[in-house]
């Protein structure tokens, strides 16, 4: 006998627009009790006539926090329903871990609940706000970001959006904060003949122009280099045939034009071989990522102009490759800063510095309120801290409170490293030039020492310089964020300047 041909709505699911449901459920605070769910979790619960809370009960243990539960055909308007456990409730700030517990659950909860919506090639997913949408935002867009620009092969598109109407404003706020970090893990994703100098100031000012129109780009090319006399710059930038490029934005948020501007650096190595001084080719393609410095300012400065916060910010990131040829930097050669320092170039992987040398003089013609700058420096901070946190190098507490409090919030934590003259005489201690570009016993506090090599060119107060190499790529330690370049920390740095347009302290 021949079976019926079945009619289940699997034919019509490809084409359905059913959503997927993330919900969150808190930790038990008793044995007994029952399920804790979140507002959204409850209202869905009562509409279920209750049934959320029984399959949660029958179907396995307590939902413990980053792990999820999937039901089906529970509702019409969404048969797949993704609870995540959130962890204990209203948990706070972690004195220990230096960071908002909520605000990390809820990021990392969702990310883990989107992601199994999009296994589902669901292609809509609502998410429940879990009491702070914002962070339920950038869990969402951050944990659903995949990097797959030459692959024929690319996994569903999920759109995220706002479960209920509580906390939309919130909600906005976090999807723009999860799209500049997006933007910069792009940036330092995408293969060195791809974001190349050019292509990289060209994305930037094409994203900036369309969020704001208070932005001017200035996209400066060798010959301007030259004429401002960044000797150092252009010694790293020489070795290689990609034209060096010098990018200038300026984003005029404040309503007094000449409000004193936060000025961002970022280092801009679109490709670092390590030149004459030669990486070992194992993990060298990691080197697309060492403008992570430019990418992570470009990004916050593009995500502050897109929520119009009110002050003046300018960032300025030296792009060039650093390689090897017969016109690069030797070993022991001397090479003239802007600022007339001379420096012996003792080793050609220590590059980084030589375009912040010259970017850091040349960010001392705006009156900053502050200079910040950022830079996947030195493979030492990575041995010191690992990807758990940036080396904030400062001789300014309220930069540092300000950095460290906007961190706090994010989650993408910073830590405060030295910046003693006990690094500064290893530097300056040199036999042929003003500075040394490694400290003389090299391997020694490597991370230290390069922050000190940078302070020879600053004479401003509020300075601090970020050292990013160990947060540059992530592997499975933030759980909302996939393999691959971290784009880290974007978010510290957008808070940062949404904490600075509101004290009005002037410096």
């Amino acid at each position: 006998h021949s079976h019926a041909p079945l009619t289940c709505g699997c034919r019509a699911w490809k084409s359905a627009t059913w959503d997927g449901l993330v919900l969150g459920v808190y930790a038990k605070e008793k044995e007994e009790a029952v399920p804790q769910f979140t507002n959204a979790g409850e209202t869905f619960d009562r509409l279920v006539s209750g049934k959320l809370t029984e399959l949660l009960c029958i179907s396995g243990p307590p939902l413990k926090k980053g792990k999820i539960r999937l039901f089906h055909g529970l509702h019409q308007d969404f048969p797949s329903v993704v609870v995540v456990g959130l962890g204990k409730k209203a948990a706070g700030v972690n004195d220990q871990e230096n960071w908002n517990e909520d605000k990390e659950n809820i990021r990392t909860a969702v990310a883990v609940g989107c992601r199994q919506v999009q296994d589902l090639e669901v292609p809509c997913v609502e998410v429940d706000p879990c009491g702070d949408a914002q962070s339920a935002a950038e869990g969402a867009v951050l944990g659903l970001y995949e990097y797959n620009e030459f692959k024929q092969e690319k996994k569903p598109v999920v759109t995220a959006q706002l479960h209920g109407s509580d906390g939309k404003e919130a909600w906005q706020k976090g999807v723009m904060f999860a799209e500049g970090q997006n933007l910069a893990r792009y940036l330092m994703e995408a293969p060195a003949n791809y974001i190349t100098p050019m292509k990289f100031a060209e994305v930037i000012e094409q994203k900036l122009r369309s969020v704001n129109s208070n932005v001017k780009v200035h996209i400066r090319s060798k010959a301007w280099i030259e004429e401002q006399q960044m000797g150092a710059f252009l010694s790293v930038a020489k070795g290689s045939d990609e034209p060096p490029v010098f990018l200038e934005i300026h984003y005029s948020g404040s309503a007094n034009a000449n409000d004193s501007p936060l000025v961002f650096v970022g280092k801009g190595v679109t490709f670092d071989s390590g030149g004459i001084s030669l990486k070992p080719s194992s993990g060298m393609d990691a080197m697309r990522a060492d403008m992570g410095g430019a990418a992570t300012v470009c990004s916050a400065i593009m995500t502050a102009a897109a929520l119009n916060l009110p002050l003046n910010i300018i960032g300025l990131t030296p792009l060039c490759e650093n390689m090897p040829s017969s016109r690069a930097n030797k070993p022991g050669d001397v090479v003239r800063a802007k600022n007339g320092k001379t420096i012996q170039v003792d080793n050609t992987d220590a590059e980084g510095r030589l375009l912040l040398a010259d970017a850091l003089c040349y960010a001392h013609n705006f009156n900053a309120r502050a200079i910040v700058n950022a830079a996947t420096l030195t493979g030492a901070m990575d041995v010191a801290l690992g990807s758990a946190a940036t080396g904030v190098f400062t001789s300014s507490s309220w930069l540092w409170s300000h950095l460290y409090e906007a961190s706090i919030l994010t989650g993408d934590r910073v830590w405060r490293m030295p910046l003693f003259e006990h690094y500064t005489k290893q530097v300056t201690d040199c036999p042929l030039a003003d500075v040394s570009n490694v400290g003389k016993y090299s391997r020694a506090g490597g991370a230290c020492t390069a922050a000190a090599f940078l302070k020879e060119f600053v004479t401003v107060a509020n300075w601090a310089h970020l050292d990013i190499a160990g947060v540059m790529s992530n592997k499975d330690e933030v759980p909302y964020l996939g393999k691959g370049m971290a784009g880290r920390p974007t978010r510290t740095l957008v808070e940062f300047a949404t904490r600075l347009s509101k004290d009005k302290q002037s410096v």
